[in-house]
């Protein structure tokens, strides 16, 4: 069985764009694994009281960005756990200097025609609504960001079946057991 400690990391985070299936894909890894697992979205809801959307409209993105620094840098020194971060966490260097030295990442890989057709109706995606173009905007984030993701330990593809996307993981994490 997989040991994060043969890999001298702490925990496993989850990384990807918006929609690429982080939450769910982070929450049965930690079922499989039978260890705690951290949304650091819902995260910064609980601490807020408020949901990501209310945050972005009341408070402004950059509030959101600087709580959303302390908790997933928190969360990012537990020990034993997989933890799913929202997707624009990666741009901050500070997340990613710590994602470095304590997780094993995990890239959830979504080509960016089937993200749109995941994301076209979602209205709980604040950065979506700041803009009438939803395809320009998407390719403007995942363009910006697909630098940061590709530079995960293990990227794996998530276009179709999630069952798939957990046994390559599973087999992957696997690997490296004595």
């Amino acid at each position: 069985m997989f040991n994060l400690n043969e890999l001298k990391k702490k925990n496993i985070c989850i990384i990807g764009f918006m929609g690429s299936g982080k939450s769910i894909i982070g929450k049965d890894l930690s079922k499989y694994l039978n260890i705690k697992f951290y949304d650091t979205d819902k995260e910064i809801e609980l601490k807020t009281k408020k949901s990501i959307n209310k945050i972005f409209k009341e408070d402004g993105e950059k509030y959101f960005r600087d709580i959303e620094e302390k908790i997933c840098i928190k969360l990012l020194g537990q020990d034993n756990c997989v933890i799913s971060l929202g997707g624009g966490s990666i741009i901050n260097k500070n997340i990613r200097k710590v994602i470095k030295k304590n997780s094993y990442s995990i890239y959830l890989q979504v080509k960016l025609i089937n993200l749109m057709h995941r994301l076209k109706s979602s209205k709980k995606r604040p950065l979506l609504n700041k803009k009438d173009n939803k395809k320009e905007l998407l390719e403007d984030l995942y363009n910006d960001r697909k630098k940061f993701y590709e530079d995960a330990d293990f990227i794996v593809s998530n276009n179709n079946d999630k069952l798939q996307v957990l046994e390559k993981i599973k087999s992957k994490l696997n690997s490296y057991a004595n």
